[in-house]
Order: structure tokens, then sequence, then C-alpha cells
């Protein structure tokens, strides 16, 4: 099969490093990509929301399948635009359609939807601007800390949480009235606070059917102990060990079930991941968020432990045959380290050399902003960078040599959080 990837970060790395290595793959292209995944296949210059550019080239390269790494495409509606074209229609695209991806594009969208379907979630009210007296009003019948969500994209930067209320007002007045995250920000989702440790929880689904992959935990904050700005995310780890099998049974039968019963009553076409976004509450999982895609840094963590070939699994997304399939998963521990550009989330510098790269041992290296220049350095080319990623027989082992090998890698201004992990340990 002739496979094109689109994406270009951490979690396309992983994608292309588990799609390469399946038998089924002839050709692999990846859109952009980045320095790691041209060792994968072939890096293509090429803008993933540009759907007449990626329909000219999957034609010309005779490509069977596209899997939509990033959500920003499929918001936008990537896969309708490839099934409404005779030339392009056959394509099994992994990833749902624009109705669909809504569950990740607005969070409203998503809140409504759970509870059409009495899936678990934060109690919440949304506003607008013309909302703006009522919003605070809400605001004051709640108990801090304060939870204020931009329904729509926002590359990560959407959600607020503050323990003060002034700080809240003053956000609320930033997102409606000063548009503060532009289109993203024409309404507002202010939920309950819920307190909790949080879990990455991911399908595969043709729409019927589902396949679970590894559970994992993701690490937001840029400083030690959970502290500081919220970020992309800086480590990753799986299995995660809260998650056993009595918790597995009510993440199953609350929140997977009913999610996929809810898009086929709804006659939403999604056939692609889900990632469900979820927190445990004294036992008990809630839903904070949905996206429509994998999560990064964690298919990091994810893609290594899965045992199965993942292209036959995707490529039966098409004729709803996911059923027949079987996902093996190992049974080794997962840990991701994600090493950033000095000053991110905020202000950060491009363009410094990467060194070292080849005295990892014993892990993976999944590159995110990175390129190549004309002399064949690797630079750094964004906030989050590369992510080091081991599998272990326990998850100590697996952070240590991640870890280790996180040291040896060197580029101006590196930083990396040295407690990914220790919180479930």
């Amino acid at each position: 099969m002739n496979i094109l990837l689109i994406g270009s970060g951490g979690r396309e790395h992983a994608l292309a490093w588990k799609i390469s290595r399946s038998p089924l793959t002839e050709t692999l292209f990846i859109a952009p990509g980045n320095a790691g995944t041209f060792e994968c296949g072939i890096n293509v210059a090429m803008s993933e929301n540009n759907f007449e550019q990626i329909r000219s080239f999957v034609v010309k390269e005779k490509v069977d399948m596209v899997v939509v790494g990033s959500e920003t495409p499929l918001v936008n509606g990537i896969t309708d635009f490839l099934a409404s074209h005779d030339d392009t229609k056959h394509i099994c695209v992994v990833g749902p359609n624009k109705l669909s991806a809504r569950l990740e594009g607005s969070k409203d969208f998503a809140k409504q939807f759970m509870m059409r379907h009495q899936i678990p979630t934060a109690a919440y009210r949304t506003f607008t601007k013309d909302d703006l007296n009522a919003a605070v009003d809400f605001l004051k019948t709640l108990k801090p800390p304060y939870v204020l969500k931009a329904d729509g994209l926002a590359a990560g930067k959407g959600v607020i949480i503050t323990e003060d209320f002034d700080e809240a007002v003053a956000e609320l007045h930033h997102i409606l009235a000063d548009a503060k995250f532009g289109d993203a920000g024409h309404k507002v989702v202010i939920e309950q606070f819920l307190k909790g440790i949080e879990m990455s929880v991911f399908v595969l689904t043709d729409g019927v059917s589902y396949k679970i992959l590894p559970v994992a935990k993701d690490y937001k904050r840029i400083g030690e102990g959970d502290t500081g700005l919220n970020t992309g995310g800086m480590g990753s780890v799986s299995h995660v060990p809260f998650v056993d099998e009595a918790m597995m049974q009510k993440i199953e039968n609350r929140i997977i079930r009913p999610t996929i019963e809810g898009l086929q009553a709804e006659g939403m076409d999604y056939r692609g991941f889900i990632f469900f976004g979820l927190i445990n509450v004294e036992g008990n999982p809630y839903v904070i968020e949905y996206n429509v895609r994998m999560g990064d840094p964690e298919t990091q963590s994810v893609m290594p432990r899965i045992k199965s070939d993942l292209v036959p699994l995707m490529a039966s997304l098409k004729d709803r045959t996911l059923h027949q399939h079987t996902l093996e998963t190992e049974t080794m521990q997962a840990a991701t380290v994600v090493l950033v550009s000095a000053g991110y989330p905020g202000k950060y510098e491009k363009g410094e050399v990467i060194s070292n790269l080849y005295a990892v041992e014993g892990s993976m290296v999944f590159h995110a902003g990175t390129v190549v220049d004309d002399q064949e350095h690797i630079l750094t080319n964004g906030g989050r960078v590369l992510a080091v990623t081991s599998l272990a027989n326990t998850l100590e082992e697996a952070l240590e040599r991640s870890m280790k090998n996180a040291e040896k890698i060197d580029f101006e201004g590196k930083y990396y959080r040295h407690d990914i992990g220790k919180d479930v340990l």
C-alpha cells in the first residue's frame, strides 16, 4: 500500500515509525514531516490544510490510505473533501468526517453530545459575548478553581484554570470581548472543576466496532511537580498503574461504548482514532475532553506498546471490518520524556544545532520540532523538539533509560522535566 500520513510532530513520527514497519506498507509519504520522519518514508513539502494539493498528490502517487495525524485538517473537513471527489473517494481515510470532528472542534458540541448520551462529565454552561454578565454571575455560583474553555481549536492554549475569581472574570473578558483566541473563543464553556488524576484512553473505531489501545498518562505543565504553564505535553507513560481491570471496565461501559453508540445513533460517520481525556474522581471516570486523533506525547508511548501490525487494522475502517481483526499489546512499560526549547511554552529560539542523537542507546527518539539544514545538520524548529521513549520490564527502568538518554542529547537551551512518571510509581 502507498500511504500518506499528514502532520509534522512527535505524534506523526511515532505513527510513521509504526506504519513503516508493516509489510503491507510499500511507500510511506509524510506531509510535511520533520527531520526524523524522513527515516521512515518520504517527506513531502505540503501544507496539511491545502486540500487541493493533497488531492492532486494522492492521485498522482496512487495513494491507498491517508492517515490524518493532526486535528485541524479533520475539523476543516479533509475526510469529506476526499470522499466528495471521484478520483479520491476510494481512498481509506483514517480520521472522522467534519461533523464528527466537532467532538474536538467545539467544546460546547462535545458537552451537549455527552449530556444526550449520559456520558459522565463535569457540569457546565456555555456563554457568548452577549451573555458576558450572565457568565460572570455563573462564575459566582462556582467554587474555585474556575475552569474556562474556549469553544474552538486554540492550539492547546484555550483552557484556563485559576483559583482567583477576579482573574477568571478578566480572562472571560479577554476571550469573549477582546477575542483573545479569535474565532475559537466565540463561545466559552465554563465548567465545574473535577479533582482527581488524569489518564488518556484511545480507541480505533470503524464507527461500529472498536479496539482499545494501550492507556497512557501525559504531563502538561512545564515545571517539575506539575507547576507552571500548560504545554502541549512534557512526557507520558504507558501503562498506567491505577487503571486496573475494574477501572477499565467502568471506562468501557460508561464512556467508550456509549460514545460509539451515540455516534451511530446520530448518524455521525466516524472512522479513525478517538482520544478520551479522562479523570479518575474517587474511582469513577469522567470525560474532560474528546480529541478526534491520537494524543501527543502519548502516541510516543502507545505505539511502541502495540504488538499488532497497525496498517491492516486502519485499512479495515473503509469497509467496517475492524471486528475481524485482533489488537495485541506489549506487556512492557513505556516512558517518554520530551525535550523542549528554552522559553517554551512562551517565546523560544529556533535553529539551534542538535548533537549527540547517535549517542542514544536503548531508547527511541521521536522528532517533533526539527528540520535539516543544507549541511545536513539537524536543527531545532519548534517548542517541543524531541521525545525520548524507552520500553522496559518496569516503569522505573523505562524512566531511568529515557532520562539517561535525554541527558546525552544536546542543543542550546535544552530543557526537560526529571519527574515524569514519578507520581504513579
